[in-house]
């Protein structure tokens, strides 16, 4: 048995593997369902991410700031998730969550440019992909397999990243339906907590940020897990 100490510093004690999900079901079934990420000694992981020490654990909604940046990274998964299937040969950059949603750097072959017209198209790709409800699943990898990985995928950005920043044995892939991103988490578990998107701008950037680079686009937006949040942050940003 592992204790775990919560936020209010009660102590109960559950199974070796015990998970996030698993704790939030034993305090009530209505937290379990609001539940998109917890921290466990300070650091943000999945709900489905085993416990196996004692730990202080902290259950995160949506509502909560590292709920909304666990939310907030996987729609931008989602987003390239969307991208990719439009997009065939698209290259992927970085894609965080930020403080109000979250972006994707992207570049379309052969001199393509994504517009804001195209926004719709991709919403309603991302829609369609949620709905799906597909688990996000990470995995460690070693630098040489994520290397291999990511060569075959065609991906020049996401291997010179991998080959100029990272350490082998500390390296983290997340796949979702057909899309696997090259990163840290956390994530919330499935996609279909993601009920509304909305992409809200696109602008210039270049990859890493160096003006020397190539210059990537870069697609803004938020996501909600209800629509009528999505509407109130529409009217808000409208007033």
């Amino acid at each position: 048995m592992i204790k775990i100490t919560f936020p209010d510093g009660s102590i109960r004690e559950y199974e070796k593997g015990v998970t996030g999900k698993q704790i939030a079901e034993s305090i009530s079934p209505a937290l379990a369902r609001s539940i998109v990420s917890c921290g466990v000694n300070g650091e943000t992981i999945e709900i489905n991410r085993p416990i196996n020490e004692d730990a202080r654990i902290a259950l995160y909604k949506f509502e909560d700031e590292q709920g909304k940046h666990s939310f907030w990274h996987t729609s931008a998964h989602l987003l390239a998730e969307a991208l990719q299937e439009l997009y065939p040969g698209i290259q992927f950059g970085f894609g965080p969550a930020v403080e109000n949603g979250f972006f994707y750097d992207v570049l379309l072959p052969n001199g393509e440019m994504i517009k804001e017209g195209d926004f719709k198209k991709i919403e309603d790709k991302m829609m369609e992909l949620a709905r799906k409800d597909e688990p996000v699943v990470r995995k460690e990898i070693s630098k040489a397999d994520c290397l291999a990985e990511f060569k075959a995928a065609g991906q020049t950005y996401k291997c010179e990243h991998i080959e100029e920043d990272l350490e082998d044995g500390t390296i983290t892939t997340y796949t979702q339906g057909h899309f696997t991103d090259l990163c840290k988490g956390p994530h919330i578990v499935s996609t279909g907590t993601i009920k509304a998107v909305k992409l809200t701008a696109i602008a210039g950037a270049f990859w890493r940020g160096d003006a020397t680079k190539d210059q990537m686009q870069r697609l803004y937006g938020i996501s909600f897990p209800k629509k009528k949040m999505l509407d109130e942050y529409l009217l808000m940003l409208e007033e």
